[in-house]
């Protein structure tokens, strides 16, 4: 399995509004690049396909209230994955960060690594654009 980490984000908003954002995948389209296409969602479930890339699918599996929430992969995908978003707050502020654990075999650890990692960062960067707008 890879682990990769986004970097930390410092929010301010509470845990809680934060947690109920990500706990409905009908929000998390609004973190989304526009490379991303044919986004489909409900509250628990999301698929959609990265342009010239491939199809995702994703479920909420797992969550502890204003701490954690786990997405593991959902349906037909390249590979199998999890996501954990991890939130602490303190002093007003919310520290979020977003890790992806990923199946990848080493060639395609090698291609893909950088650009999970941007993608990643990108969407607790985008987090945290929201939830102080």
């Amino acid at each position: 399995m890879t682990e990769i980490d986004s970097n930390k984000v410092s929010i301010n908003n509470t845990d809680k509004n934060i947690f109920n954002f990500l706990c409905d995948f009908n929000n998390f389209e609004k973190l989304m690049p526009e490379q991303v296409i044919n986004w489909q969602s409900t509250t628990d479930t999301c698929s959609f396909t990265i342009k010239g890339m491939a199809e995702l699918g994703m479920k909420i599996s797992e969550s502890s209230e204003f701490s954690k929430i786990q997405y593991d992969a959902n349906g037909k995908v390249p590979f199998n994955f999890s996501m954990y978003w991890y939130f602490s707050y303190r002093n007003n502020q919310t520290e979020a960060q977003l890790i992806l654990n990923a199946d990848l075999n080493p060639m395609l650890k090698l291609m893909a690594a950088k650009p999970l990692q941007n993608f990643l960062n990108m969407l607790v960067e985008k987090l945290k654009e929201i939830m102080e707008g």
